[in-house]
């Protein structure tokens, strides 16, 4: 048995945005629906580049940010429905975006110029 009215059923995302504590999507009849961003932990751990980073799926029936593989519908909104990821599947998912972040954030090591080459080159 579906909650959602045929109306609901109709309503798509048109734009979404976020404060330190809340995600809110605004929808196609005018509504907005806010949320606690904690309900979402992959949004709540995201930066801000990886938030904006963002677009909407099905013809705005969801929303999808690649940069951390998390898709959140309408309906699991309307519903009051926050991440059924499981406790240890986020941790596993924190642990591997550390690695890719420090990955990602490490310079790579240049050899010194040895000072004949430079002066030379002066």
């Amino acid at each position: 048995m579906s909650i959602l009215t045929p109306e609901t059923r109709d309503l798509r995302a048109t734009a979404v945005r976020w404060s330190a504590d809340a995600l809110t999507v605004d929808l196609s009849d005018g509504r907005s629906v806010s949320v606690p961003l904690a309900w979402f932990p992959r949004l709540q751990a995201a930066s801000r580049r990886e938030r904006s980073n963002w677009r909407l799926i099905g013809g705005g029936e969801g929303i999808h940010w690649p940069d951390l593989d998390e898709d959140i519908s309408v309906e699991a909104l309307l519903a009051g429905r926050g991440s059924m990821e499981s406790h240890a599947c986020l941790v596993a998912w924190l642990q591997s975006r550390r690695k890719r972040l420090s990955r990602r954030n490490a310079k790579p090591v240049r050899p010194a110029k040895s000072r004949r080459r430079a002066r030379a080159h002066s």
